[in-house]
């Protein structure tokens, strides 16, 4: 099927391979190291398995990600517009990322040489399943035949609405990338507190506190039914993917704990997906963070 413009994406989206190569998406990786001198792309050369398992059995090693280049950038844009075909380029939020400035850099390089070809690079304010809600919204736009530029006047519509709403197994990984404190980390490993976290406008905020894993997960998904209250809307008006790092065995538990409790307020809601949290995110929420990235979809605004 010939589209009107391709979408491309940085590798934060976080959507599974097979879906990516269904749905026409180029993915841009970024590169994820633990000893600071060895970068490899996250997913191709560093599945996400060995990335989480590498940080359960080195609980002390703290991996760290670099950005793509404008290089990368450049060469999967330069498949477009070979073809004579427009992009659209999602990146993660600027405040989280130079990912986005490098797509920047990159489309200037390619208008040197491709003037004609519309480039649009869109900050997402999203990172990981939201910002892969996002893309799959992206989707539904181009694969319902709209211009680049009336798919990018949704999409800027569709951010205020986007969410991550998680919790994670650990404070120990914030507080090691400057998102908490060290005292406040300490404190919550003693206490066994689990901080409930949400992402929006592309910022992190703390959204409460839970003891224990069981009443933070409960936790996760009373967050999600408090954001649908507040915004008059049921589950299908938005799409809704699950986020997982290590264990999946748990991620499966989640969703039927999600489902079951969704269903009691909204009986027909649809299934929802559930994939790996990267490594991009991965290296500061941790192993064990869970939770929802959720996007209003687009024939609903």
């Amino acid at each position: 099927m010939e589209f009107r413009f391709n979408i491309v994406s940085d590798g934060s989206c976080d959507l599974p391979e097979q879906m990516t190569e269904e749905n026409q998406i180029r993915v841009v990786h970024f590169l994820v190291s633990f000893d600071g001198e060895t970068y490899q792309k996250e997913g191709i050369e560093l599945k996400l398995d060995d990335f989480y398992q590498q940080m359960v059995d080195h609980p002390q090693r703290f991996p760290m990600t670099a950005a793509p280049s404008p290089e990368d950038y450049y060469q999967v844009f330069l498949d477009s517009a070979r073809k004579g075909q427009d992009i659209l380029c999602i990146c993660i939020s600027g405040k989280l990322s130079s990912s986005i400035q490098s797509a920047q850099i990159a489309r200037q390089m390619l208008l040197e040489d491709y003037p004609d070809i519309h480039v649009e690079i869109l900050d997402s304010l999203a990172c990981t399943l939201m910002q892969g809600a996002f893309v799959l919204e992206a989707c539904r736009l181009r694969n319902a035949g709209k211009t680049l530029t009336d798919a990018v006047t949704v999409m800027k519509a569709l951010i205020p609405t986007g969410r991550i709403l998680f919790t994670v197994g650990s404070l120990e990984y914030l507080q090691h990338g400057g998102r908490i404190g060290k005292v406040t980390s300490i404190a919550g490993s003693l206490l066994n507190v689990k901080p409930l976290i949400t992402l929006e406008n592309g910022e992190i905020h703390s959204s409460g506190i839970r003891r224990g894993r069981k009443n933070s997960l409960n936790g996760t998904i009373q967050l999600l039914t408090d954001y649908l209250k507040e915004t008059h809307m049921t589950p299908g008006d938005y799409t809704i993917l699950i986020g997982y790092g290590y264990d999946v065995k748990e991620a499966d538990s989640f969703k039927k704990l999600a489902l079951g409790k969704l269903r009691e307020i909204y009986p027909d809601v649809p299934d929802i997906p559930v994939f790996h949290i990267g490594a991009t995110i991965g290296v500061h929420a941790g192993p064990y963070s869970i939770g929802f990235g959720i996007v209003r979809r687009s024939d609903r605004i």
